[in-house]
């Protein structure tokens, strides 16, 4: 039998059952099976898998993830000396897809002589591992077998207080309101000391207070190794449309932290490497991180940091020396406490006797109010017995965002100052923002500015984007938020947020890093060269030149160094030995001189083929072989870089 015919048996079992299942069934069960390709990646992250194996696939499926691990396992140089497979899967219309898989499993070992046992459970995991332990976390004698290894790809699905499941977690230990976490948690909790799992699951654990209790026990017994991500919500279940931001982690129990491997694909293509002996995709990258870089020690909600690239780091090293609290600012950050359709017959589209302004998040434009506003919403609301109680003293200076914003857009979190400028002494604040106050009113005017320019910035917003991978800008993620203390924020609140360019904002933030660390110089480079990476995303260039030497030589090409503003560029004439020296003295890297051929031939020709830069324009007769040699900015591209970049 071959094995890698074996792994491909087992994803047309997949695909069946994929048939079988109808959308609501497969909605009620929150499970979604994962690709050959997915698992192959998943099993090779492993580190130890000889000696006597016991392994745990809870909520298997059709076994395609324990056929990718035993695929490996056949084909190590070094086999385990007994292998010991318990799959837990409770759909009928599963499971007999599930025992093809494991008869072939079984053959596959028979035919090596190699020891084999497998079990399966067709019992909910949760119930049959919750009910009736110890509330002791994660303790072996507790009565279940531990495991060496767990592969695990849980059911996503919110769990409600009075189920059946949430009842079996609170028996075991531990309170969370998804199946995937309980599965996490109950998978830990079998594994011995020293153990490995490997679970694809949603992001949504990483942060946020829903799921505070669940990383505290997590992160108590388990070392991270290893996360992967996807650059696109919709790659790791394509085939089943599901919108979910997944990753893909590596965790040991109970080892001393080291390093932690973060890499990120565009794809879920994994195919072998033969030379490295690992699973890697078209386009993947990889860096490796302190592991008090991704689990901060001093951090009390154990948030999980995960960074694709470099700049994403320095963007955290840098938010980490920003420690105040809202609570040190005696200032809190709220939802809008005006429901609107609990509240329609208090509605009016117009100010009039007996109302007040009512505001919504299309009142709010850029950092800027617009109010009244010709829309379907209402600009007003009566002040009534019902309507009282959720209206604010319209006194002071509120920090107003917008809860929710599309992923085209620019910015994720927009900061306005409203100071009580509207008539009455009332105001509505809609629920689909959320309001910086004071107990309901609002705030000093320099301190309302200084949070209004913190938030503002392209640090925070970079930083929240990473963080967070949703578009929704919730309370909750605003309070998690740790921000430069009162005096910092009362002083740079001197200037008004709703006047100054995106680069004065960002250059008052940098100016107060500058005292700090010096990381801040290292993001202003690479803060520069992302800008300039997503200028030739919008030029359409070929994927070929969105790259870091590409964006480097456009912006040597518009005489910029870390510091410009994208308002102020320039258009010199420059050869390529020049600009590889504005390169380097302005963003600090140094290109070896044989890249002079690969600068002129992957990058300026395609500039000059798509009409962003000139060739020799002050000389169009110019011999090719000519020292002086040299390229300019087109007046088109010009002009339209200059206008584009007024958004960055």
């Amino acid at each position: 039998m071959n094995s890698l015919s074996f792994a491909e048996r087992v994803e047309f079992y997949r695909f069946g059952a994929g048939l079988q299942l109808d959308p609501k069934q497969r909605s009620d069960l929150g499970q979604f099976m994962t690709p050959i390709c997915i698992g192959r990646f998943m099993a090779s992250l492993f580190e130890n898998l000889t000696g006597d194996l016991r392994i745990l696939d809870p909520g298997a499926g059709v076994g395609s993830l324990t056929a990718t691990l035993v695929e490996r396992l056949c084909e190590a140089k070094v086999k385990p000396r007994s292998t010991s497979l318990t799959c837990y899967e409770i759909e009928p219309s599963l499971t007999s897809y599930l025992r093809n898989t494991l008869e072939e499993v079984s053959m596959y070992f028979d035919l090596n002589q190699l020891e084999l046992r497998t079990t399966i459970h067709e019992k909910d995991f949760i119930v049959d591992s919750g009910i009736g332990m110890k509330p002791d976390l994660f303790q072996p004698e507790a009565g279940k077998a531990t495991y060496t290894h767990v592969i695990m790809n849980p059911p996503y699905k919110k769990i409600t207080s009075s189920s059946v499941h949430r009842s079996a977690l609170r028996k075991a230990g531990i309170e969370t309101t998804n199946l995937y976490t309980g599965f996490m948690f109950l998978a830990t909790r079998a594994l011995e000391q020293g153990g490995e799992l490997v679970a694809i699951v949603p992001r949504s654990f990483c942060n946020g207070p829903y799921f505070k209790e669940f990383r505290e026990n997590f992160f108590s017994e388990m070392l991270l190794r290893h996360i992967h991500i996807f650059e696109k919500r919709n790659i790791a279940f394509k085939g089943d449309g599901v919108l979910q931001e997944n990753i893909i982690l590596h965790a040991i129990k109970k080892r001393k932290p080291s390093e932690v491997k973060i890499t990120t694909s565009k794809g879920c293509a994994f195919r072998a490497d033969g030379i490295k002996g690992k699973y890697v995709t078209k386009e993947m990258t990889h860096h490796t991180v302190p592991y008090t870089s991704v689990i901060r020690p001093s951090d009390p909600d154990k948030f999980v940091h995960i960074t694709s690239n470099d700049l994403e780091q320095i963007i955290v090293d840098c938010m980490d020396h920003f420690t105040a609290k809202l609570d040190d600012l005696g200032v809190r950050v709220s939802t809008g406490p005006v429901i609107d359709f609990r509240l329609k017959s208090e509605l009016s589209m117009n100010l009039e006797e007996g109302t007040v302004p009512l505001l919504y998040a299309q009142h709010f434009r850029g950092r800027k109010l617009e109010w009244p506003k010709a829309m379907r919403k209402p600009n007003a609301i009566r002040v009534s017995k019902n309507s009282r109680k959720w209206l604010w003293e319209n006194k002071g200076h509120f920090v107003v965002t917008r809860r929710f914003t599309t992923k085209e857009e620019r910015r994720r979190i927009v900061a306005t100052v409203y100071g009580s400028e509207l008539p009455g002494s009332l105001i509505g604040f809609e629920n689909h923002l959320n309001v910086y106050h004071v107990d309901g009113v609002g705030l000093p005017l320099n301190l309302a500015r200084g949070i209004a320019i913190f938030l503002n910035s392209t640090l925070v917003d970079r930083f929240f984007r990473q963080f967070n991978g949703h578009t929704q800008v919730n309370a909750t993620d605003l309070r998690s938020l740790r921000y430069p203390d009162k005096k910092v924020l009362v002083r740079i609140g001197k200037e008004d947020a709703s006047v100054l360019s995106q680069n004065e904002i960002d250059t008052i933030i940098e100016e107060e890093l500058q005292n700090m660390t010096k990381d801040v110089d290292k993001f202003r480079v690479k803060k520069k060269i992302d800008e300039a990476l997503t200028i030739l995303k919008d030029l359409n260039m070929p994927k070929a030149q969105q790259n870091e030497r590409s964006a480097l030589t456009l912006l040597a090409l518009l005489g910029m160094h870390s510091s410009s503003s994208w308002n102020n560029i320039e258009r010199p004439l420059i050869g390529i030995s020049s600009l590889m020296d504005s390169i380097r003295q302005h963003f600090g890297k140094e290109y070896a001189p044989n890249t002079r051929e690969t600068i002129r031939q992957e990058t300026i020709h395609q500039f000059v083929d798509t009409g962003i830069a000139l060739h020799n324009p002050d000389n169009p007769g110019r011999p090719t072989n000519s020292p002086d040699t040299c390229y300019q900015i087109s007046s088109e591209a010009f002009q339209l870089i200059q206008s584009f970049g007024t958004d960055l």
